[in-house]
């Protein structure tokens, strides 16, 4: 009986070097044929894909040494309306977002702030028209 050494790690090396090589081959095997063929054209339908119909109000409420103030509340209400239809606190960085719904229309935005007897709160009117974002800067007074 002959028996041949081999270098210490070569058995190893030899059975992964075969698994790695059939791993490569049974997925091409498992999809078979039909992977090369190519995809079905895609049928688009006649109905125009609905967009999203909003407008985005993105604001910055500044203090009154001009740095970004945080914890304001602040409400949207449409120009024709009384009542608020949104309200939001801005972030630390003194930020704020509202989507709003598009079309030709004004917003008022308003700080919810305590002012001294017969000063109004501060606010700014924006105008929408379609989808679009508009930035705007709410300045509260000393």
């Amino acid at each position: 009986m002959v028996t041949t050494e081999l270098p210490r790690g070569a058995l190893r090396r030899g059975v992964f070097a075969g698994c790695a090589s059939l791993l490569f081959l049974v997925p091409v095997a498992a999809v078979g044929p039909h992977a090369l063929q190519p995809a079905p054209p895609v049928v688009q339908s006649a109905s125009p894909t609905p967009k999203n119909d909003y407008a985005l109000i993105y604001g910055t409420v500044w203090g009154p040494d001009q740095h970004p103030a945080a914890g304001i509340p602040v409400t949207i209400r449409r120009a024709s309306g009384k009542k608020a239809k949104w309200e939001l606190i801005s972030d630390r960085n003194g930020e704020f977002a509202q989507r709003v719904p598009a079309g030709g229309q004004d917003y008022v935005i308003q700080a919810n702030i305590k002012m001294p007897k017969g000063q109004p709160m501060p606010e700014i009117t924006v105008h929408i028209d379609d989808n679009e974002r508009k930035d705007v800067s709410l300045h509260l007074n000393k």
